[in-house]
């Protein structure tokens, strides 16, 4: 009976070319990934195929090669910069007497460390019983289940049917969390939706620093590291651009070469964030020399997760190791297509606010509004997106706010007849006696000094 190896830490890293030479930023970009889940590389094997082994994508003399080097270099895992099927992934790990994980699985590891949300978690647990669930290989007959009882008697389950009944309920559970936290998240992104702030998401291939770029722009504790896979959870922060106006700016998880199409699929809750954008920053590393190849990839991605055609400004970022200055550059139609910052040194961030202000349109402009008494849910709306300037209450129940807002908002407004637009505040003689005080008060507080005004009115 085949018993699939326990892990480790000491890692032997192979990598086939298939029908051209291995090359060395591949080979770099897979020791990173393998650091980045903890692995200690102790070999590496590399070589080159015309078209994969069906036995051991490597080839059975590679293979051998392989469990050589594990054995003389006292390696408990087999690392494989490759897709492998599942009886490729067990014929291997036969032949070496150690665990075999392939490209798919060493993120999915990865992505199992780096989770802190509850639904990254669950998204995490999802996506890597999904890949389990076609590498089953524990068929103990020994341990068939008897039923008890009259008419009940005879073979029951074996080991393996056990396993996948019980994986495949995990999925239908995990499933359903995650469809209802889903829900709860379209529901919180459709309030936000309301709130007339246009949102930004941060995307580029990972190691790009816009976790950098994040916390720089909007001064959040975010994780930055110099690492694959630094940032896995979504945040979302308000990012006030020139002349007043805020805009939604949201950190995504970083893309890579061969991302799998399972963590795709599962990371919805950071994704979505791309996906429902109203512009897109891609973040691109000025100073690799491989930033066209991955600005590609990074493209492909967006289009597997519908949101290839959302507007785009690329963001050249860490310009302060090629001593460029920053610069914003523009198409034929005038239109700003790219912006040279430097995250780390904050070089290019005032003119990269510029960008996005003028990309979205969202130069704000100061009015007057009037809202009724009862419209205590858009004056909410307006405070929350740190809109609102000065407040004011009529002797009629009025709202008077001072917002900062673009012209398409205050349109939306009044289009929907939530608010109209007012010259300026009431006059002194128009307010009530209390209200001079209830300037920029939250509701509790000014019904609370309403209360208060009331009762001694009453008792005078």
């Amino acid at each position: 009976m085949f018993e699939r190896p326990r892990g480790g830490e000491r890692a032997v890293l192979v990598r086939i070319g298939l029908n051209a030479p291995v090359r060395a930023e591949d080979l770099s970009e897979f020791e990173q990934l393998a650091e980045a889940a903890g692995a200690q590389v102790v070999a590496t094997i590399t070589g080159r195929r015309e078209r994969p082994d069906p036995r051991y994508f490597l080839g059975s003399g590679k293979a051998e090669e392989v469990n050589s080097a594990a054995r003389a270099q006292d390696a408990e895992l087999i690392l494989v910069d490759h897709k492998l099927s599942p009886s490729q992934e067990r014929n291997l790990e036969k032949l070496t007497e150690r665990r075999v994980l392939d490209r798919n699985a060493l993120i999915l590891d990865i992505f199992a460390q780096r989770a802190r949300s509850h639904e990254g978690k669950l998204e995490v647990e999802l996506a890597q019983l999904k890949h389990l669930s076609s590498r089953l290989v524990r068929g103990w007959t020994h341990l068939e289940r008897q039923k008890g009882g009259i008419g009940l008697r005879g073979p029951g389950e074996t080991q393996l049917e056990t396993d996948r009944r019980l994986l495949a309920t995990r999925v239908r559970t995990l499933t359903a969390r995650l469809e209802k936290l889903r829900q709860q998240r379209d529901t919180g992104r459709s309030a936000r939706a309301d709130v007339p702030v246009p949102s930004v998401a941060l995307v580029g291939y990972t190691n790009a620093g816009k976790s950098t770029l994040f916390r720089a722009a909007t001064g959040a504790d975010v994780y930055v590291a110099n690492q694959l896979f630094a940032t896995l959870d979504p945040t979302v922060r308000r990012l006030q651009l020139p002349g007043g106006a805020n805009v939604v700016l949201a950190d995504t998880v970083g893309f890579i070469r061969e991302l799998p199409h399972e963590l795709v699929a599962a990371f919805r809750s950071t994704l979505t964030e791309a996906r429902h954008a109203h512009l897109l920053l891609h973040v691109i590393d000025a100073s690799d020399a491989r930033r066209d190849e991955y600005i590609e990839q990074v493209n492909a991605v967006l289009a597997d997760i519908g949101a290839g055609e959302l507007p785009q400004l690329r963001v050249y970022n860490k310009i302060d190791r090629l001593g460029l200055e920053p610069r914003v550059e523009r198409d034929e139609q005038g239109v700003i297509r790219q912006v040279w910052i430097s995250a780390a040194t904050g070089a290019g961030l005032p003119v990269l606010r510029e960008a996005i202000a003028e990309r979205l349109d969202v130069h704000a402009q100061r009015h007057w509004l009037v809202l009724a008494p009862r419209a205590g849910a858009t004056r909410a709306r307006l405070h929350a997106a740190d809109t609102v300037r000065d407040e004011r209450v009529a002797a009629d129940g009025s709202l008077y706010l001072l917002v900062d807002l673009p012209d398409a908002e205050l349109q939306r407004l009044t289009q929907r007849g939530e608010a109209r637009l007012a010259d300026g505040p009431p006059g002194a003689s128009a307010c009530e006696g209390a209200s001079a005080n209830l300037e920029l008060q939250p509701p509790k507080r000014r019904a609370a000094a309403r209360r208060r005004g009331g009762s001694q009115r009453k008792s005078g």
